[in-house]
């Protein structure tokens, strides 16, 4: 599979589109003013301790205040932050990273957070989860500072392995070099992919790197404001070189001098080998119009989806939960109902794996495919959808479908999805999805006339309402109005304006002519 970032870079946002054989998979957006701040280090104060949630709020300097769970706590003195090495040993100031999560050793059973901190208590923590809608960002104190090949684990003395490096003797290999690199250190490591191969001068090279920037957070941490931030996460277009052209893709394609010329001194520093993957857009047509990419964003804020065999999907967004629902729509199949169920299923499947990517849909997602009869075909399609999410980079769990014919999943979620990042809720149904029908007003009116003409003095009644909701009373419920004119007996005039709400209406007296 051929892979390559387009990048989009404005005065106002830049946008990155991780694009597979030609199709759009993956959509990352940071606007002017609201950057995203997963991975970011702050020195924070304890504003409340909640026992019974065993969690805690900490104002790190964002507009909310930011909650750690117990679970997230160390164990330890943030006021005293001891130095797990000499700080003249380092070699290197600057550093990348990645929203990672560090392992670390967990509490015990008997401790509550109550325990390990107190309101007011100055602490040293990491953004794990940006804020999303109402809630404020998850935080951790288990801090994680990622570079090419290790992320370096302040907190914790554990070795780990990268998943995807299969390869016995490379992973014992690896492992054997980082543990003898570290030495008595108390920091741990975890082995990143872009390491399989590589010599151990390389990896020393960047564990001196990675502990000279853990030294310098740690020096700010002792001077700097409460709250205030210690150390910032790269830019967008810095982060995809990071996390996507130097792991995942063969080429990155960028619009921007400026920002072209930055993405080349960050690889002149951490991989030059890459310089020639880079490529500069001076085409005159808009970068993500040259590449076909705005029809998919565009399709990937509708809540329904059209299937190319006729069928769709439905994606709805609730407080708790996504729920996905797939129909056959328009598609009647060509020989049994079941093969038409099972062919529309497994054309949804690889639909739905694509949107939730896209969309970066996280948390619990329910699926709700077409019944089908036999077991076998229930197989093939929960099957299907394991196969389809081995492309996504993040972690999902999928359960077997249920005897209701649900599927439930959940997918790891640190940042918003497209549709809350790009879109506000409706201003005439406040998110509901739903305003009153018109008919529904026209009833309403019609009562609210009858409360308001037992104490009306006037002989006449003006109608101020909607366009729509005015033409239908003069269609639809045409005999509405005579009818309200003879029970109370006076006169009544529509008056459409198109500045009112569809729900908005208003009764007007007057004593007529």
């Amino acid at each position: 599979m051929y892979k390559k970032i387009i990048i989009n870079v404005a005065d106002h946002e830049t946008r990155v589109a991780l694009v597979e054989d030609e199709t759009i998979a993956e959509l990352f957006i940071e606007r002017k003013g609201s950057r995203d701040n997963t991975g970011n280090i702050y020195k924070g104060r304890v504003q409340r301790v909640l026992p019974g949630m065993q969690a805690a709020f900490v104002d790190i300097g964002l507009n909310q205040a930011a909650f750690i769970y117990v679970d997230d706590v160390i164990r330890e003195n943030f006021k005293e932050i001891e130095d797990h090495f000499t700080c003249e040993d380092a070699d290197e100031e600057n550093s990348v990273e990645e929203d990672a999560q560090a392992e670390y050793h967990p509490r015990t059973e008997n401790e509550n957070i109550e325990d390990l901190i107190t309101e007011g208590q100055e602490v040293l923590v990491q953004v794990s989860k940006s804020p999303i809608g109402t809630k404020g960002a998850r935080i951790t104190s288990n801090i994680s500072l990622p570079g090419r090949f290790l992320v370096l684990m302040p907190t914790s003395s554990h070795i780990g392995i990268s998943r995807r490096i299969e390869e016995e003797n490379e992973r014992q290999r690896l492992k054997d070099i980082v543990a003898e690199l570290s030495g008595n250190s108390e920091m741990g490591y975890i082995v990143r992919t872009a390491a399989e191969g590589v010599q151990s001068e390389k990896i020393a090279y960047e564990m001196g790197f990675l502990k000279n920037l853990w030294c310098n957070i740690q020096k700010k941490y002792q001077t700097a404001a409460t709250p205030s931030l210690l150390h910032q996460e790269l830019n967008l277009s810095l982060r995809a070189v990071r996390d996507l052209l130097i792991q995942e893709a063969e080429k990155l394609v960028i619009d921007s001098k400026k920002d072209y010329e930055s993405v080349l001194a960050f690889l002149d520093t951490f991989n030059p080998s890459l310089k020639d993957s880079v490529e500069f857009y001076e085409g005159k047509e808009p970068i993500f119009d040259a590449y076909n990419l705005e029809g998919d964003i565009s399709r990937a804020l509708k809540r329904k989806v059209w299937l190319k065999s006729g069928g769709y999907i439905v994606i709805e967004h609730t407080e708790a939960l996504v729920a996905i629902d797939v129909n056959t729509g328009r598609y009647v199949g060509k020989h049994n109902l079941e093969e038409t169920i099972l062919k529309t299923n497994l054309e949804a499947v690889k639909e739905i794996a694509y949107q939730i990517r896209l969309r970066d849909i996280g948390g619990i997602i329910i699926i709700d495919f077409i019944d089908m009869e036999k077991k076998s075909n229930q197989e093939k399609v929960f099957s299907a959808l394991n196969e389809a999410f081995t492309k996504d980079r993040s972690k999902t769990h999928i359960l077997p479908i249920s005897e209701m014919g649900l599927i439930q999943m959940t997918r790891k979620r640190t940042r918003k999805p497209l549709t809350r990042l790009l879109c506000d809720p409706c201003p005439y149904c406040e998110g509901e999805g739903y305003i009153i029908s018109t008919k529904t007003i026209c009833y309403s009116i019609y009562r609210e006339v009858l409360r308001y003409a037992a104490d009306m003095t006037g002989t006449r009644l003006t109608l101020r309402v909607n366009p729509e909701v005015a033409e239908f009373l003069h269609g639809e419920e045409n005999r509405l109005v005579p009818n309200l004119e003879k029970t109370i007996g006076k006169q009544i005039v529509i008056y459409p304006d198109s500045h009112y709400h569809m729900e908005a209406f208003d009764i007007i007296e007057s004593l007529g002519e």
